[in-house]
């Protein structure tokens, strides 16, 4: 329950952030980038700090290794966490993560179980995942479409540049140069 607290609270407070001026966090790709690297810090930590025995009883019996599948990994969530937060390896992180997501959830099949709350029974756990997997999935489809955009065009925008109102959709950056008093038409 923690990690999706982790995820909607600072994603939410990054677009409240954004609408009170700081125009990088207006965008909900950008905010997602801040949620998710909150999240996985925080479960990626996990791994090593409180709940390692926990993390490593819900490895499936029929995998070798447990203690060094949650070693690894934890340690593959926090550099994919600190990755998201720069634009040039958010799109990586986004796609490694969506990967674990998909790679773990065995786990959590196999730690349903053993459920002692309703928040750990199966049904709740894949809501939960799947909430997580929209997020990296957003990111990373975001990123895609900013980078293949920015190709077309043939221009270098950054994507969480503010967006002209006059053209929906267009970055103000990518406006070209006009001379003074010259304007659209």
């Amino acid at each position: 329950m923690e990690p999706l607290v982790a995820l909607v609270g600072t994603t939410c407070l990054a677009l409240i952030i954004g609408a009170c001026g700081v125009h990088r966090l207006r965008r909900l790709p950008t905010a997602l980038r801040g949620g998710l690297a909150v999240m996985f810090l925080l479960t990626g930590g996990a791994h090593f700090i409180g709940m390692r025995d926990e993390l490593v009883a819900m490895v499936p019996p029929a995998l070798p290794a447990p203690g060094l599948l949650v070693t690894v990994t934890g340690i593959a969530e926090i550099v994919a966490a600190l990755a998201l937060l720069p634009r040039r390896t958010a799109a990586p992180a986004a796609g490694l993560l969506t990967f674990l997501l998909i790679a773990m959830f065995p786990a959590n099949v196999y730690a349903a179980d053993t459920a002692e709350t309703w928040w750990d029974e199966l049904i709740p756990r894949t809501l939960t995942q799947l909430v997580f997997l929209a997020a990296t999935t957003t990111v990373l489809l975001d990123r895609i479409r900013t980078e293949l955009s920015r190709r077309r065009q043939g221009v270098r925008v950054p994507p969480d540049a503010p967006r002209s109102p006059a053209t929906p959709g267009r970055s103000i950056a990518a406006e070209p140069d006009r001379p003074p008093g010259t304007g659209r038409v």
